[in-house]
């Protein structure tokens, strides 16, 4: 399994990626989403270790992507007026580690050797005054849509590519200093940093709802009601408009003898 570092990484540049799309123009329009081009990743790492951010987190994410969006989601494509099919172009992490400082070396115990008389030199620590490591994670997410019966294209999304980041950093041997996409701020060794002359400056106007946001639309106990009431509405207006007697008033005064 991999660290739980690599896998917000994976699943954050996932999220980003497909938070790019811009699926307004399927709004209100029955879509069947093809994941026949996003299939299971059988690959493990270079430990042997499988993938925990696999194809079912990108297919979920893509249909609430779709839902969020105002498209109508159908289970079978018979139901839907337009095809819309996905692919995954790139998904990985890269390191990299930078040390301000000495590197450690054994050059002066290795040169010893070949000197019988001379004792053994001690190998040289590491002398660091800083040190960062940073992970980054790339996903390329690309999407288009059809017409179902007749095969024409719609609609393209072009290449949504994002990046989500990590950095590790010491500081005289103080440390993690913890920044990145995956972090609320900074943090020192898993906890929050907050600094008094510093304040966080929280963003008052409101944005668009994003997949990595919390943010409910509604109450299902209201949807429920909802429902049940347009229901009864419409079984009331059936049942009097074939069953009432009920004359409708007229508008005309009656005739005076």
């Amino acid at each position: 399994m991999r660290s739980g570092t690599e896998q917000l990484l994976l699943s954050d540049a996932v999220d980003r990626s497909i938070d790019r799309l811009d699926l307004s123009a399927l709004k209100g329009k029955t879509v069947f989403l093809d994941t026949a081009y996003i299939t299971p990743d059988k690959s493990t790492d270079s430990l042997g270790m499988d993938n925990y951010v696999n194809s079912a987190y990108i297919v979920s994410t893509l249909r609430q992507k779709l839902i969020t969006s105002g498209c109508l989601l159908k289970l079978s494509a018979p139901d839907a007026d337009y095809i819309v099919e996905a692919r995954v172009g790139a998904l990985g992490t890269d390191a990299l580690e930078v040390t301000y400082g000495i590197p450690a070396s054994n050059a002066l115990s290795t040169a010893a050797t070949l000197l019988p008389a001379v004792p053994m030199a001690p190998t040289i620590p590491e002398i660091a005054i800083g040190k960062r490591n940073s992970s980054m994670s790339t996903s390329k997410i690309v999407v288009f849509a059809y017409h179902r019966e007749t095969g024409k294209p719609v609609w393209q999304s072009g290449a949504a590519v994002a990046n989500s980041d990590a950095k590790d950093s010491w500081l005289f041997g103080a440390g993690p200093f913890q920044k990145g996409s995956i972090y609320d701020g900074t943090q020192f060794a898993g906890s929050r940093l907050r600094f008094p002359w510093n304040p966080r400056k929280r963003n008052k106007t409101v944005a668009r709802v994003r997949i990595t946001d919390s943010h409910q639309f509604m109450v299902p106990e209201d949807l429920e009601q909802r429902l049940a009431t347009q229901a009864a509405e419409a079984n009331g207006n059936t049942e009097n408009d074939s069953n009432s007697g009920v004359i409708p008033a007229s508008h005309e005064e009656p005739v005076k003898e």
